[in-house]
C-alpha cells in the first residue's frame, strides 16, 4: 500500500472558502466564483501569474461550466483584441495581439485517431512564452504528460463556479501560490 501524506490548507478569498493541498507531486487550489465578476477578478489574477513565462493549460468541465469564459476573460486581461470565441468547430483559435500569443484548442469534436494526428503539434505549443488552452482534455486519453495546469470547473446548484487549479509537476507551482 502506497500512502501520501496530504496537507491541507484553508484561506478565505472573496469571502469564499478555498483551500489548497499540498503533496510531493501537485499542488491544487479551489476557487469559488458566485458572479461573471468574481470569475474576471480571478481571470486578471491568473493572467498577472502566466504572462512572463506563459503556460499550457488543460481545461475540463461540463458544457457550459464555464470553461471559455475563463480563457476570454484571461485572453482580454492579457490584452488580446480579437473576440475570443470557443474553438469547438475549427480545433484552434491563435491570438496574436498581447503581449504574448494565446493559443485555444478544443479537442471536444476529435477522435482518438484526430487527437494522435496533433499530440506533437500539442506538445509544441506546450513550450516557450506561450499560453495554451486546451479544452476537453480528457479526450488526449493521456496523451499530454508534459508539465501543465489543469482548471476543473465545476458549477453548484446556485449557479456559482468553482475553479479547481492543479499543477502537474513543479514548472507551475508558482501560479497556485500566486493565487492564494
Amino acid at each position: 500500500m502506497f500512502v501520501t501524506k496530504i496537507n491541507i490548507s484553508f484561506f478565505y478569498l472573496n469571502n469564499e472558502v478555498a483551500f489548497i493541498c499540498y503533496n510531493g507531486f501537485m499542488e491544487k487550489i479551489v476557487i469559488k466564483c458566485k458572479t461573471l465578476d468574481d470569475t474576471n477578478l480571478l481571470a486578471q489574477k491568473f493572467a498577472k501569474l502566466v504572462q512572463e513565462k506563459g503556460c499550457f493549460v488543460n481545461l475540463y468541465g461540463e458544457i457550459g461550466a464555464g470553461k471559455t469564459a475563463l480563457v476570454r476573460l484571461t485572453a482580454e486581461a492579457l490584452g488580446v483584441k480579437e473576440k475570443v470565441t470557443s474553438p469547438s468547430f475549427v480545433i484552434l483559435n491563435e491570438y496574436h495581439s498581447a503581449s504574448i500569443p494565446v493559443y485555444h484548442f478544443d479537442l471536444y469534436r476529435l477522435e482518438h485517431v484526430g487527437i494522435s494526428t496533433i499530440t506533437d503539434e500539442l506538445r509544441e505549443y506546450s513550450e516557450g512564452k506561450k499560453i495554451t488552452f486546451v479544452e476537453w482534455a480528457e479526450f488526449s486519453q493521456g496523451e499530454l504528460p508534459f508539465e501543465r495546469l489543469e482548471i476543473n470547473v465545476t458549477y453548484d446548484d446556485d449557479d456559482s463556479r468553482n475553479y479547481e487549479f492543479s499543477s502537474i509537476g513543479e514548472k507551475n507551482n508558482y501560479v497556485i501560490e500566486g493565487l492564494k
